[in-house]
């Protein structure tokens, strides 16, 4: 099976995809654009102080916390939070941006056709979505329209997301598209100049990676597209995992061996 073969298992038609789900031009002016753009600038400036650090013993606290939230304009128009799903323990963590309609729907992240898209790109190198990571999104409600969370937003949900990180103790993180980058890594590069490349933050490897929803838009499979590159990147990360998976398993065997001298 060649390279083209093995990514068509992440597939899915552009007649799968519904219309409601992409995001729709403007018929606005530019001019109006930076105004709207220079306006939400100066409605984050006039957030008030930090957010005290929050701190859970485990996640089920942390995720009660969450779904009783009133801290951003994101709380009255919600239907659900949507905070997790996958495996608790992962060594894999996967950070989006913000929920969908579906995501609000469901109170899952990643669970429409982006999700959908993001389960078979992890399953073409056989890592399961339900085992082998943990999926959350970088703010909790879902944004009207389906926007771009802003900068207030990001950071009133910030503490929520470290919380995650910390609990979960992954030992790769994959932030899909440019808000959970500048979230994490504070990256002002556009997603196309640092996808693909590993980076070191609080002792985790953490790799920028294409959004799905970006994938369903370029479907093509040409070498140098956004989803030949996504395959690279996925190949690279089920690399790294393997690596992980092993050293955790010769650390066990060294300390079993320890352990059976004592006797």
């Amino acid at each position: 099976m060649n390279e083209k073969e093995q990514m068509s298992i992440f597939d899915i038609a552009p007649s799968e995809i519904p219309l409601a789900e992409l995001p729709t031009a403007t018929s606005r002016p530019r001019k109006d654009k930076q105004k709207d753009k220079q306006k939400d600038k100066q409605k984050d400036k006039q957030v008030a102080a930090p957010l005290p650090t929050l701190q859970f013993d485990n996640l089920d606290a942390l995720r009660e916390a969450a779904c009783n939230c009133q801290k951003c304009p994101l709380a009255p128009t919600r239907t659900n939070v949507v905070v997790e799903r996958g495996d608790r323990q992962a060594k894999i963590l996967i950070i989006g941006e913000a929920p969908g309609e579906q995501e609000d729907l469901t109170g899952l992240p990643f669970v429409g056709k982006s999700g959908q898209l993001l389960d078979k790109i992890l399953a073409s190198v056989d890592i399961d979505s339900n085992r082998d990571v943990y999926i959350c999104n970088t703010v909790k409600c879902r944004p009207p329209n389906n926007r771009p969370p802003t900068e207030t937003e990001t950071n009133t949900c910030k503490p929520y997301l470290l919380e995650q990180i910390r609990l979960i103790n992954p030992q790769i993180i994959l932030l899909t598209g440019a808000t959970s980058l500048k979230s994490i890594l504070g990256e002002k590069l556009g997603i196309t100049k640092v996808r693909g490349k590993w980076y070191e933050w609080e002792g985790r490897l953490v790799m920028p990676i294409f959004h799905p929803s970006y994938l369903l838009r370029n479907q093509s499979r040409e070498e140098g597209s956004p989803k030949w590159l996504t395959w690279q990147d996925i190949k690279t990360v089920k690399a790294k995992y393997l690596e992980i998976l092993q050293n955790a398993g010769e650390q066990h065997n060294q300390t079993n061996a320890l352990d059976d001298e004592d006797f």
